[in-house]
């Protein structure tokens, strides 16, 4: 089959084709700037992984006293305890919230035989803990750990907590 173009619709096609060639440069060009130019969330940052449990740095407060450790077990290590505050009679209260952030450590507990607790604080340094030295001397997270008897404030205190990662 046979096709006449005019002189008309040769030129029409032209400036289409020069105009989709254009779009295309263009387009290549926008990806490698895009991809030239280093991404903040792109930024290499170390490995934050802070599985264990933190015992209290010290004598607990006199209102903690019965604190035993707050045991990160994400991975569910057998050598760990179960996830959540320990109390000195075995006793676990399993998180009922939890955000574990380099910056930002948070949790409540489940509530048992009325008593439940609450903790805000942070983390004091960075790295895989598990494959880090680090000791009893040195706290490595603090924060405000709070208790309630049926729903209500019956203390607080600002504790720090040092790390152990197991045996």
């Amino acid at each position: 089959m046979l096709r006449r173009f005019s002189r008309k619709s040769a030129k029409a096609q032209r400036r289409t084709s020069f105009a989709l060639l254009r779009l295309c440069a263009q387009i290549s060009l926008l990806f490698l700037i895009v991809a030239a130019v280093p991404s903040h969330a792109q930024k290499n940052s170390p490995r934050f992984d802070p599985d264990g449990s933190f015992w209290v740095s010290g004598t607990p407060p006199d209102d903690f006293l019965e604190l035993s450790a707050i045991n990160l077990n994400a991975k569910r290590m057998r050598r760990l305890p179960s996830p959540g505050l320990q109390v000195t009679d075995g006793t676990t209260y399993r998180f009922k919230t939890l955000t574990v952030k380099r910056n930002s450590f948070t949790f409540t507990t489940v509530s048992l035989k009325n008593i439940s607790y609450s903790f805000s604080g942070r983390f004091l340094r960075a790295g895989v803990y598990a494959e880090t030295e680090l000791n009893d001397e040195r706290p490595v997270m603090e924060g405000t750990l709070t208790k309630y008897r049926a729903g209500n404030k019956v203390a607080e205190a600002r504790i720090q907590f040092y790390y152990f990662g197991g045996t």
